[in-house]
Protein backbone atom coordinates (compact mmCIF):
# COMPACT_ATOMS: atom_id res chain seq x y z
CA UNK A 1 0.00 0.00 0.00
CA UNK A 2 1.70 3.76 -0.99
CA UNK A 3 2.05 5.94 2.27
CA UNK A 4 -0.06 9.16 1.82
CA UNK A 5 -0.19 12.49 3.58
CA UNK A 6 -3.73 13.06 5.46
CA UNK A 7 -2.63 16.86 4.29
CA UNK A 8 -3.06 16.03 0.80
CA UNK A 9 -6.07 13.85 1.11
CA UNK A 10 -7.62 17.50 3.49
CA UNK A 11 -6.63 19.34 0.14
CA UNK A 12 -8.20 17.49 -2.38
CA UNK A 13 -11.52 17.61 -0.59
CA UNK A 14 -11.09 21.30 -0.62
CA UNK A 15 -10.60 21.32 -4.20
CA UNK A 16 -13.10 22.59 -6.37
CA UNK A 17 -15.61 19.43 -7.91
CA UNK A 18 -13.82 19.67 -11.12
CA UNK A 19 -10.08 19.32 -10.19
CA UNK A 20 -10.92 16.64 -7.46
CA UNK A 21 -11.16 13.74 -10.09
CA UNK A 22 -7.92 15.56 -11.77
CA UNK A 23 -5.77 15.15 -7.99
CA UNK A 24 -6.96 11.96 -7.41
CA UNK A 25 -6.24 10.18 -10.92
CA UNK A 26 -3.22 12.33 -11.17
CA UNK A 27 -2.00 10.48 -7.43
CA UNK A 28 -3.05 7.27 -8.21
CA UNK A 29 -1.23 7.13 -11.29
CA UNK A 30 1.80 8.43 -9.21
CA UNK A 31 1.93 5.37 -6.49
CA UNK A 32 1.14 3.00 -9.14
CA UNK A 33 4.03 3.55 -11.39
CA UNK A 34 6.60 4.97 -8.30
CA UNK A 35 5.83 3.24 -5.38
CA UNK A 36 8.88 4.84 -3.24
CA UNK A 37 7.26 8.05 -3.66
CA UNK A 38 6.68 10.37 -0.28
CA UNK A 39 4.17 12.96 -0.01
CA UNK A 40 4.02 15.77 1.62
CA UNK A 41 2.34 19.58 1.69
CA UNK A 42 5.07 22.20 0.56
CA UNK A 43 4.06 25.82 0.04
CA UNK A 44 0.44 25.05 0.71
CA UNK A 45 0.09 22.47 -1.71
CA UNK A 46 1.06 18.39 -2.94
CA UNK A 47 4.76 17.49 -3.80
CA UNK A 48 5.62 13.93 -4.35
CA UNK A 49 9.36 13.36 -3.05
CA UNK A 50 12.02 11.20 -3.79
CA UNK A 51 15.23 10.22 -2.57
CA UNK A 52 14.44 13.40 -0.21
CA UNK A 53 13.95 15.90 -2.39
CA UNK A 54 10.99 16.77 -4.61
CA UNK A 55 10.31 15.13 -7.09
CA UNK A 56 6.93 15.94 -8.97
CA UNK A 57 4.34 18.61 -7.78
CA UNK A 58 0.21 18.67 -7.97
CA UNK A 59 -2.10 21.92 -7.55
CA UNK A 60 -5.48 22.92 -8.06
CA UNK A 61 -6.59 26.51 -9.13
CA UNK A 62 -10.14 28.81 -9.44
CA UNK A 63 -10.53 27.15 -13.11
CA UNK A 64 -7.41 24.24 -13.68
CA UNK A 65 -5.00 22.25 -11.89
CA UNK A 66 -1.61 21.79 -12.51
CA UNK A 67 1.31 19.44 -12.57
CA UNK A 68 5.04 19.51 -12.23
CA UNK A 69 8.07 17.34 -13.13
CA UNK A 70 10.66 19.13 -11.40
CA UNK A 71 12.77 17.02 -14.04
CA UNK A 72 11.31 18.53 -16.64
CA UNK A 73 13.78 20.52 -18.31
CA UNK A 74 16.08 16.94 -18.62
CA UNK A 75 13.54 14.56 -19.52
CA UNK A 76 12.70 13.27 -22.62
CA UNK A 77 9.76 14.55 -24.78
CA UNK A 78 9.02 12.21 -27.17
CA UNK A 79 5.31 13.15 -27.32
CA UNK A 80 6.33 16.54 -27.04
CA UNK A 81 3.83 17.24 -24.18
CA UNK A 82 6.11 18.98 -21.83
CA UNK A 83 5.59 22.77 -21.47
CA UNK A 84 8.95 24.56 -20.01
CA UNK A 85 7.89 28.14 -20.39
CA UNK A 86 6.59 29.63 -17.54
CA UNK A 87 6.36 26.20 -15.94
CA UNK A 88 5.90 27.66 -12.41
CA UNK A 89 2.80 28.96 -13.12
CA UNK A 90 0.97 26.46 -15.51
CA UNK A 91 2.91 23.25 -15.02
CA UNK A 92 4.60 20.86 -16.81
CA UNK A 93 1.47 19.40 -18.66
CA UNK A 94 -0.20 23.27 -19.07
CA UNK A 95 -3.40 24.00 -17.73
CA UNK A 96 -5.61 21.23 -16.59
CA UNK A 97 -9.53 21.66 -16.99
CA UNK A 98 -10.31 17.99 -16.97
CA UNK A 99 -8.97 14.38 -17.40
CA UNK A 100 -9.37 14.28 -20.94
CA UNK A 101 -7.08 17.05 -20.33
CA UNK A 102 -4.02 14.59 -19.63
CA UNK A 103 -1.97 12.16 -21.51
CA UNK A 104 -2.94 8.68 -21.45
CA UNK A 105 -2.52 6.36 -19.00
CA UNK A 106 0.10 4.91 -20.42
CA UNK A 107 1.97 7.71 -21.75
CA UNK A 108 1.76 9.23 -18.39
CA UNK A 109 3.38 6.10 -16.98
CA UNK A 110 6.67 6.24 -19.35
CA UNK A 111 6.80 9.94 -18.65
CA UNK A 112 6.73 9.40 -14.55
CA UNK A 113 9.24 6.26 -14.56
CA UNK A 114 11.89 8.47 -17.32
CA UNK A 115 11.44 11.11 -14.46
CA UNK A 116 12.32 8.72 -11.85
CA UNK A 117 15.06 6.98 -14.20
CA UNK A 118 17.01 10.66 -14.03
CA UNK A 119 16.61 10.82 -10.77
CA UNK A 120 18.10 7.87 -10.07
CA UNK A 121 21.28 8.67 -12.49
CA UNK A 122 21.61 11.68 -10.24
CA UNK A 123 20.72 13.81 -13.60
CA UNK A 124 19.28 17.35 -12.54
CA UNK A 125 17.61 19.92 -14.67
CA UNK A 126 19.74 22.25 -16.25
CA UNK A 127 20.15 25.80 -15.94
CA UNK A 128 17.80 28.20 -17.78
CA UNK A 129 19.60 30.04 -20.11
CA UNK A 130 20.64 33.47 -19.35
CA UNK A 131 18.34 36.03 -21.43
CA UNK A 132 20.35 38.91 -22.92
CA UNK A 133 19.83 41.78 -20.33
CA UNK A 134 16.82 43.76 -21.77
CA UNK A 135 16.02 47.72 -21.09
CA UNK A 136 14.04 48.38 -17.80
CA UNK A 137 10.95 48.68 -18.55
CA UNK A 138 9.00 52.24 -17.50
CA UNK A 139 6.82 52.10 -14.31
CA UNK A 140 3.58 53.22 -15.22
CA UNK A 141 2.79 56.97 -12.80
CA UNK A 142 0.02 55.50 -11.32
CA UNK A 143 2.15 52.96 -9.58
CA UNK A 144 4.83 55.11 -9.01
CA UNK A 145 2.73 57.32 -6.93
CA UNK A 146 1.12 53.99 -4.80
CA UNK A 147 4.70 53.11 -4.35
CA UNK A 148 5.40 56.18 -2.52
CA UNK A 149 2.58 56.06 -0.52
CA UNK A 150 3.69 52.62 0.77
CA UNK A 151 7.71 52.39 2.07
CA UNK A 152 7.61 48.34 2.71
CA UNK A 153 6.24 47.73 -0.46
CA UNK A 154 8.20 50.66 -1.93
CA UNK A 155 11.43 49.04 -0.67
CA UNK A 156 10.64 45.41 -1.76
CA UNK A 157 10.17 46.48 -5.60
CA UNK A 158 13.40 47.60 -5.07
CA UNK A 159 14.91 44.96 -3.93
CA UNK A 160 13.10 42.33 -6.48
CA UNK A 161 15.42 40.89 -9.07
CA UNK A 162 14.70 42.77 -12.19
CA UNK A 163 12.53 39.48 -13.72
CA UNK A 164 10.26 40.09 -10.31
CA UNK A 165 9.87 43.85 -11.39
CA UNK A 166 8.68 43.23 -15.03
CA UNK A 167 6.14 40.46 -13.97
CA UNK A 168 4.14 43.17 -11.79
CA UNK A 169 4.40 45.59 -14.42
CA UNK A 170 3.60 44.05 -17.23
CA UNK A 171 0.13 42.82 -15.04
CA UNK A 172 -0.27 45.93 -14.38
CA UNK A 173 -0.02 47.49 -17.96
CA UNK A 174 -1.84 45.10 -20.11
CA UNK A 175 -5.10 45.91 -17.80
CA UNK A 176 -7.00 47.84 -20.57
CA UNK A 177 -9.37 49.21 -18.10
CA UNK A 178 -8.49 52.05 -15.83
CA UNK A 179 -11.02 50.15 -13.19
CA UNK A 180 -8.65 46.93 -13.62
CA UNK A 181 -5.40 48.51 -13.98
CA UNK A 182 -6.29 50.23 -10.45
CA UNK A 183 -7.46 47.19 -8.43
CA UNK A 184 -4.05 45.42 -9.74
CA UNK A 185 -2.03 48.43 -8.33
CA UNK A 186 -3.93 47.87 -5.15
CA UNK A 187 -3.56 44.21 -5.21
CA UNK A 188 0.62 44.64 -5.93
CA UNK A 189 1.06 47.14 -3.34
CA UNK A 190 -0.39 44.31 -0.42
CA UNK A 191 1.04 41.58 -1.74
CA UNK A 192 4.62 43.38 -2.08
CA UNK A 193 3.99 44.67 1.35
CA UNK A 194 4.13 41.47 2.28
CA UNK A 195 7.12 40.82 0.20
CA UNK A 196 5.71 38.42 -2.43
CA UNK A 197 6.26 38.14 -6.09
CA UNK A 198 3.63 38.50 -8.61
CA UNK A 199 3.72 34.60 -8.71
CA UNK A 200 3.85 33.43 -5.46
CA UNK A 201 0.02 30.96 -4.67
CA UNK A 202 2.25 29.35 -7.44
CA UNK A 203 5.76 28.95 -5.73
Amino acid sequence: MPTTDPRIDAYIEKAAPFAQPILNHIRALIHEHCPDIQENIKWGFPHFDYKGKSHFSLASFKQHCAFGFWLAGAMKDPKGILQLEEKSAMGSLGKITALKDLPSDKIFATYLKESIRLADEGIKAPKAPKKAEALPMEVPEAFRKALAKNKKAQAVFEQFAPSHRKEYLEWISEAKREETRTKRIEQAIAWMAEGKPRHWKYQ
